[in-house]
């Protein structure tokens, strides 16, 4: 397969995967939230890391800081844009309209990265620094979630303080 043919098959295949968590975040926001619900998904993501067992997606130490640095970054607007309420004694992630159009700005940022960086650096190198970005972009982002979530259950269910 031509380089050429990997940039465009892990392009699209970027666009539906972002898409889907689009899809998935909007219909999240129906049920209850839950603190598993949370932590699971940068813990299935984490098995991704299996492919740096192959050369063919090895980075260099500068890779690696420059895509976790960004990712660190981008987590920023996921986190600015996700926010619990209580609803029916529930907690619930709030509905962010600003939400859909970051994810989308992301993942436009992310390709036009990706087209321009794949002149200059090894598609399977490329693959592993998007996957070092996105984990750097969930897993503080999740990690802020959960310590929101935390917040909001101990008002709707605030621990016993009572001395002993």
């Amino acid at each position: 397969m031509m380089k050429m043919d990997l940039l465009v098959i892990s392009t699209i295949f970027a666009a539906v995967m972002g898409f889907a968590v689009l899809v998935i975040r909007m219909r999240a926001s129906r049920k209850p939230a839950s603190a598993k619900k949370i932590i699971l998904p940068p813990l299935f993501m984490s098995t991704g890391a299996l492919m740096f067992v192959f050369p063919f997606f090895h980075v260099t130490v500068a890779e690696f800081w420059e895509a976790i640095l960004a990712g660190m970054f981008f987590s920023i607007f996921l986190i600015k844009t996700s926010r619990f309420e209580i609803r029916d004694n529930e907690i619930y992630l709030k509905r962010s309209k600003a939400f859909a159009f970051i994810l989308i700005g992301l993942l436009a940022v992310r390709i036009a990265a990706k087209s321009y960086l794949s002149l200059s650096i090894d598609v399977g190198a490329l693959s592993g620094m998007f996957w070092i970005l996105a984990f750097g972009m969930i897993v503080p982002w999740r990690i802020a979630m959960y310590v929101s979530f935390k917040k909001i259950q101990n008002q709707l269910n605030p621990p016993n303080t009572q001395a002993t």
